[in-house]
C-alpha cells in the first residue's frame, strides 16, 4: 500500500492525496466563538498537561474529562474546575473536539468513534502501534470531515515550530543527525511515566521516534528508506533516506543513563550547520496544538501535523521495528 501521508510545503498545511482541502462531513460540529473541548485520559501526561492546558485556555471551553477510571476522572476534573464523564459517548455529545491522552491502542479506537460523533480530535502520539490502526483513524477523520491534529510537541512549541519552518523553507540539507536519549527506564527513575505499560512494551522508538519524524519529514521529505539495528536496552538506530535525497540517522531509547540524557537534533547543508533550538517543556505547546486544531476546524485546512501524518509515522515506525528483527 502506498503510505497514508503526502508531503506539502513548509508551515501548516499540506495536501493529502491530491486535494489540499479537507472534505466536510454531515455530522461534523462547527465550532462556536468558544469551542467546547473534553478530554479523555486521566494519567500523568493529561493531569500535566492536557487538563491545566485546557482549563487555562482563554479560546476555548473545557467541558469535561472521561476516564477508564472514573475515580480518577472526578478527581481530574474537580482539580480543573469542569465535569467528570462516565459515558465517553456523553463527553463526544457534549464537545465539539475532543484531546486525547491514552496510550495509542486505546486511543485509536476512541478516535474513531469520536470522528463518527462529529468532533474534532486533538491526538497523541503515536497515533496507533499498528498501521491498520492508524489508517483506520485517518480515514475515519476523513470520512466525517474534521479536523485532527497529532500532538508532536517540537511542531507547536514556538521556538522548535519556527526553526522547523524556516529549515523547510531554506531547503539544500544533505544529512540529520538526531539523538533522543532519555532516561525513563534508568536504574533508580522515579519518573511517572515509567509505569506506563505501552512505554515498558514500545520503548523509545515509539514514544521518542514520532518527535524525531515530526522534524525531519517536513524538512528532509518523506522516507524512502529505512536501516535499523538494536542498541543496548530499548535502542534503536536508524538511518533513513528521504524524498529530498538528504539522509538522517536518529538515535532512540528510554534507557540511557541519566548522566547521558539529551534530546538533541542538528541539520547540515548548503549554509553550513543549524541546531534545533529548546524548548520550555509541553504546556505551551499544546495550547498552540489546540490553537492549530480550531484553525483546521474553522477553515477547512488540514494542518500538516494531522491524523494522515500521524499515520505515516505509524508505517514509518512498524518498518524500522520489522528490518531491526524485534
Amino acid at each position: 500500500m502506498p503510505p497514508c501521508w503526502v508531503p506539502g510545503p513548509p508551515g501548516g498545511a499540506h495536501g493529502c492525496g491530491v486535494g489540499g482541502d479537507r472534505q466536510t462531513g454531515g455530522m461534523t460540529k462547527l465550532l462556536g466563538a468558544k469551542p467546547r473541548i473534553g478530554l479523555l485520559g486521566t494519567g500523568p501526561w493529561a493531569a500535566r498537561t492536557h487538563a491545566p492546558a485546557l482549563a487555562a485556555h482563554p479560546g476555548v471551553e473545557f467541558v469535561g474529562v472521561w476516564g477508564r477510571r472514573p475515580e480518577a476522572a472526578a478527581e481530574l476534573a474537580a482539580d480543573c474546575g469542569t465535569r467528570a464523564y462516565d459515558d465517553v459517548d456523553a463527553l463526544f455529545a457534549a464537545s465539539d473536539a475532543v484531546a486525547f491522552a491514552l496510550p495509542p491502542d486505546v486511543q485509536a479506537p476512541l478516535a474513531v468513534r469520536a470522528a463518527a460523533a462529529g468532533c474534532h480530535v486533538l491526538l497523541d502520539k503515536p497515533v496507533a502501534t499498528t498501521v491498520a490502526a492508524a489508517r483506520e483513524v485517518a480515514e475515519a477523520v476523513e470520512k466525517a470531515g474534521v479536523a485532527s491534529i497529532v500532538f508532536c510537541t517540537l511542531r507547536f512549541a514556538e521556538p522548535t515550530a519556527r526553526w522547523i519552518d524556516e529549515q523547510a523553507a531554506a531547503g539544500g540539507w544533505f544529512l540529520g543527525e538526531a539523538h533522543w536519549l532519555g532516561s525513563l527506564f534508568a536504574p533508580g527513575s522515579t519518573s511517572a511515566y515509567a509505569a506506563s505499560p505501552w512505554r515498558r512494551e514500545k520503548g523509545g522508538l515509539w514514544d521518542v521516534g514520532p518527535h524525531v519524524l515530526s522534524v525531519y519529514l517536513p524538512v528532509l521529505g518523506d522516507v524512502t528508506g529505512i536501516t535499523a539495528v538494536r542498541g543496548p536496552g530499548d535502542t534503536y538506530h536508524l538511518v533513513l533516506r528521504h524524498t529530498s535525497g538528504a539522509s538522517s540517522t536518529a538515535t532512540l531509547t528510554l534507557s540511557a543513563p541519566p548522566e547521558a540524557a539529551e534530546a538533541a537534533l542538528t541539520l547540515h547543508g548548503e549554509r553550513g550547520r543549524e541546531v534545533m533550538p529548546g524548548w520550555d517543556g509541553a504546556l505551551g505547546a499544546f495550547g498552540g496544538a489546540v490553537d492549530a486544531l480550531v484553525e483546521s476546524a474553522r477553515t477547512g485546512v488540514p494542518h500538516g501535523c494531522d491524523a494522515r501524518f500521524g499515520a505515516r509515522i505509524t508505517e514509518i515506525l512498524t518498518e524500522a521495528e520489522a528490518e531491526a528483527g524485534a
